[in-house]
């Protein structure tokens, strides 16, 4: 195997790597917009149910039937969801940082292979 096909095979496993690596990003992304809308869809519920008098009646859907649920239960499961969601977008926003440190280092690595490649065509044989 010559030097030529050897760069050839570290560019194709390179690309190889940064797409596998652009996929899980895009499907990281796609997971945290979704937490995202869960975030703020959870807020408005807490602004309603910070609205609601003392004693008011909230009902919870569980299954096709609407179940009687204490007010400050039910503003308790709120900011235990709140919390939650938060700390899974945070962990998210961390896993998207480290997937773009990994698509910049596969294309660096892209470029250097590239430019060796382009040196040994340009060598005088």
């Amino acid at each position: 195997m010559n030097v030529v096909d050897m760069l050839q095979k570290q560019f194709q496993d390179s690309a190889t790597n940064l797409q596998s690596v652009q996929k899980e990003y895009s499907k990281t992304l796609a997971d945290r917009q979704t937490l995202d809308s869960q975030l703020n869809e959870n807020k408005q519920v807490k602004e309603e149910l910070d609205l609601a008098p003392d004693g008011a009646k909230v009902f919870k859907l569980i299954g096709p039937a609407l179940v009687n649920q204490d007010l400050g239960e039910a503003k308790g499961n709120v900011e235990k969801r709140i919390g939650y969601i938060a700390g899974e977008l945070k962990r998210k926003d961390d896993q998207l940082a480290a997937l773009d440190k990994k698509q910049d280092e596969s294309r660096e690595k892209m470029q250097e292979v590239q430019m060796q490649m382009q040196k040994l065509q340009q060598a005088p044989n």
